[in-house]
């Protein structure tokens, strides 16, 4: 399932500009240093590195291998946790990032014109969003006069949609991505997978023909597929019998080292298939997604409660046992004091004591929260709402969610109708809607408030939504006028994600687009997944 682009699908602009752009920095600011130089990167900076600049542009020395260094630049990744550290005061290195995310933009409007409309939710949105307004204002007259190229732009905190992030991956690049890791677009396959004893290293692109038909593919698709597509593959090597020297001239000139290349990775993904398929034959991923799915419908809780019980008592994966925890706490806006205090017994005797700090991190963030008093209000809020306005109720009902720090997930999935209701089986070949990334059990919340605000061309009607996700003051809307703006800039959306979005989010809106008629560009500041949301919240390294 690539999604093909519809014939009237835009075009997207030329984006390579970007690379050359940040290869000339890289090597105008190494030139800044006279004489000769070794260049220290940490290990986490060589993908995005190679991705711009190549060891025939750069020397690099790696740490350690070169007793002697006259200069050395060591890159540091900084820990970015502000993403997940709502309802506290920024840092200022949390500061810094969100500038830096400002910057990005104010340099893609430079270079591709002005965005007509604008829309965001989240208190990072918000302020990368004014910092970048600042940044225009200060340079006003670059942008003024250009015809836009992009004719939308989303900004999207990570912590508005904290649910999508947590659910197991089951899109074929999701799932790459949380059994192989996906850094900067490249993955090491090991030696299970390339069925030698070397692993290696392969970018996921376009240009990788098989990848891209399956990459958005629901993965019981996926097998089916790629059979097909060997069957057809050994039948155009078949075609060599019978021909005559010339046709076989042409045959081995023109064609024989393209199908070399599909066979080649063809066998890489049937590969990573049977690989991914043990590794989840032997978790029971289907015992695993049917908790998830009975967790965001919102039955079966104590039976879900006892599953994560005996995942913790089993020792199955510390990362995995605190992604259900706060799955269930997200999904029930905290659990009850006694499973709260129970599961982290559970799991401090299980784990190991070293994990404490990471149940405050959690408990920070809002992924792990026990239910307070203030919960106890929701029977009070609905008598209140009987007796007041609605819009008195919405500040009496916001001042007892800001008490509770509650997700509200229950009544936003309501509302937005994230839980799709289908007759019989849902059809994962012919998906209906972005509800395939999630076996027809969810339609990511993200992905859905997008799909609204871009319906209604602002955040109208949906003032009951923001409310429940505690961002009445964070959502935005700037819309200028759209007379310069030709028809198909105005099907080319910039979402920018902050904090991380997930390849499952991407799957979706990728689907979203060929419905209506879309193209997508992602912007975000990492790739996320459940394991790596976990991991940037736990005190205990791996």
């Amino acid at each position: 399932m690539a999604f093909p682009h519809r014939p009237d699908a835009p075009e997207l602009p030329d984006f390579s500009m970007l690379k050359r752009l940040a290869r000339d920095q890289l090597i105008y600011l190494l030139e800044q240093l006279p004489g000769k130089k070794d260049l220290f990167i940490e290990a986490d900076l060589m993908s995005p590195l190679d991705r711009i600049a190549n060891v025939s542009i750069l020397k690099i020395v790696l740490l350690g291998q070169t007793p002697h260094q006259e200069y050395a630049i060591h890159c540091h990744f900084m820990h970015v946790r502000w993403c997940l550290r709502k309802r506290e005061s920024m840092e200022e290195g949390d500061q810094r990032w969100i500038n830096t995310v400002a910057q990005a933009l104010h340099l893609l409007s430079t270079l591709y014109g002005p965005f007509p409309n604008c829309y965001g939710i989240g208190r990072c949105a918000k302020m990368a969003y004014e910092l970048w307004r600042n940044l225009e204002e200060e340079e006003d007259g670059e942008t003024k006069g250009r015809r836009p190229e992009i004719g939308h732009i989303f900004l999207l905190d990570r912590d508005v949609d904290f649910v999508t992030a947590l659910c197991s991956q089951v899109v074929y690049e999701g799932l790459v991505d949380d059994t192989f890791r996906i850094k900067c677009g490249s993955v090491d396959f090991g030696p299970e997978v390339t069925s030698s004893d070397k692993s290696l290293k392969v970018l996921l692109n376009a240009e990788d023909k098989v990848f891209n038909e399956i990459r958005n593919e629901h993965f019981s698709n996926v097998f089916g597929f790629l059979s097909q597509k060997a069957r057809n593959l050994q039948a155009q090597y078949d075609r060599r019998r019978g021909m005559d020297i010339k046709q076989m001239k042409n045959f081995v000139s023109q064609e024989l080292k393209g199908l070399k290349q599909e066979h080649r990775l063809l066998s890489l993904h049937i590969g990573a298939c049977e690989s991914i398929m043990k590794k989840k034959t032997k978790q029971d991923f289907q015992e695993l997604i049917k908790t998830e799915h009975a967790l965001l419908e919102g039955f079966n809780i104590r039976e879900s409660t006892s599953y994560i019980e005996e995942h913790i008592d089993r020792q199955v994966s510390p990362i995995e046992s605190l992604r259900l925890m706060c799955l269930l706490s997200i999904t029930e806006n905290g659990l009850i004091p006694k499973d709260y205090r129970s599961l982290k017994t559970q799991y401090l005797q299980s784990y190991g004591p070293e994990h404490l700090l990471t149940f405050s991190n959690l408990r920070r963030a809002g992924l792990l929260t026990e239910q307070a008093p203030g919960d106890t209000l929701t029977a009070v809020e609905s008598k209140v709402s009987k007796l007041v306005t609605d819009k008195a109720a919405g500040k009496i009902t916001d001042a007892f969610s800001s008490l509770a720090k509650r997700s509200n997930f229950r009544a936003i999935s309501k509302k937005l109708n994230l839980i799709p209701r289908v007759d019989g089986e849902y059809d994962l070949k012919v998906p209906r809607d972005m509800a395939y990334v999630f076996s027809g059990a969810y339609v990511p919340l993200s992905c859905r408030i997008i799909e609204q605000v871009l319906e209604r061309r602002s955040w109208q009607g949906l003032d009951e939504v923001v409310r429940l996700l505690n961002c009445s003051d964070f959502a935005f809307t700037d819309m200028t006028k759209e007379d310069k703006a030709s028809s198909e800039s105005l099907r080319l959306i910039l979402v920018v994600f902050l904090g991380g979005c997930t390849f499952s989010e991407i799957s979706a809106l990728r689907f979203l687009g060929r419905e209506k008629g879309y193209r997508f560009i992602f912007l975000t500041t990492a790739v996320t997944n459940s394991a790596r949301l976990m991991e940037a919240m736990s005190e205990v390294k791996a």
